[in-house]
């Protein structure tokens, strides 16, 4: 697909869908016709531009080079219903919900790790998990050089992967902490989207409980990483945890490589890999944190130090705002790579 102007479509209004058009004029990218569609009609503002949005149909898609279904504000039904009907009219479709991972004819790319997987799709691409995005794009340079043969991450997941409503419930918990000086509160059920109260508190549970008593979230890391890499012989285990952020996810990696490595050498390779940015400077403090990734595209580094008792260990602190890297910009960085 090599275009002048590409006629793109975005479904989805919820916070993934604004973050899709903002970052779609941000990376200038070469847009034609650009069409909103979510579940109903309505105009909304980004960054003071007004889109006009549209009932999501069929007929809709006539004309669309590439749709980016944004899985957000109940549209994530759209993507099984409306995917196929999209390719059908001649549009690639890039999904960020998790239908189509792990189909074995639907490719799973981060272009920093595998763009020619992109070129293998049969009209639709998925976009990984938002944790498994920033983890991917940490471990594939180090992978390279020295091989990779167990993961152990515990991830600390913002708000804002939960939607709109999570960050809502969030902000109404802390209102009412610091008005009642009380660290338990009770939102209104209406009001409720996480399973348990997030202000002034962390729990480990996103998704559903699954196999092993691992959640869905926990296997997702497990399994995408596997598809995205090319190697299931990596041995992953992971926790997922939600915490009192607004966005950005940050992760705690531990891993064990075939080759030794220094923490030197490792530094120096992500710090020339595409999409990362490594701050490491413990005497100084300066690590990345996820308040300070909010808005931007990079996934950030820091705190690789060798395990004390095991040779080939190492730990990663890897953050990145979980809206753009892990999931709007990825997304659009797909399109990218089919119109390059």
């Amino acid at each position: 697909m090599k275009k002048s102007k590409v006629n793109v479509a975005v479904i989805g209004a919820g916070v993934v869908g604004v973050e899709m058009l903002r970052v779609l004029k941000q990376r200038n990218f070469p847009l034609g016709e650009l069409r909103v569609f979510a579940r109903s009609a309505r105009n909304i503002e980004v960054d003071g531009q007004t889109y006009s949005v549209q009932p999501v149909s069929a007929e809709g898609f006539k004309g669309v080079d590439i749709a980016l279904f944004a899985g957000t504000e109940g549209e994530k039904g759209a993507a099984v219903t409306f995917a196929k009907e999209a390719v059908k009219r001649g549009a690639v479709v890039i999904d960020n919900g998790a239908d189509f991972r792990m189909d074995p004819d639907v490719p799973l790319v981060v272009p920093e790790v595998n763009p020619k997987d992109a070129k293998k799709h049969k009209g639709i691409i998925a976009n990984p998990n938002c944790s498994t995005i920033q983890m991917v794009v940490a471990l594939w340079p180090i992978y390279k050089k020295a091989g990779i043969k167990r993961v152990i991450v515990t991830t600390l997941q913002a708000s804002s992967g939960a939607g709109k409503a999570a960050v809502e419930q969030l902000k109404e918990e802390n209102s009412l902490i610091g008005s009642g000086g009380y660290s338990n509160v009770h939102v209104n059920a209406e009001n409720k989207s996480m399973s348990q109260q997030l202000a002034y508190n962390v729990f480990p549970h996103i998704g559903g409980f699954a196999e092993l008593d691992y959640t869905s979230e926990e296997w997702k890391l497990v399994r995408e990483t596997h598809k995205i890499m090319h190697d299931d012989k990596i041995k992953i285990s992971a926790t997922t945890v939600r915490v009192p952020v607004r966005t950005g996810h940050s992760e705690s990696v531990y891993i064990e490589t075939d080759k030794n490595i220094e923490p030197e050498k490792v530094k120096d390779i992500l710090s020339k890999a595409p999409g990362v940015i490594v701050i490491d400077e413990p005497k100084d403090n300066l690590y990345p944190m996820p308040k300070d990734s909010e808005g931007k595209d990079e996934t950030f580094i820091g705190r690789i130090r060798k395990d004390a008792f095991v040779k080939n260990g190492l730990w990663l602190w890897v953050v990145a705002d979980n809206l753009r890297k892990g999931a709007a910009t990825n997304a659009v960085q797909i399109a990218e790579v089919l119109i390059s």
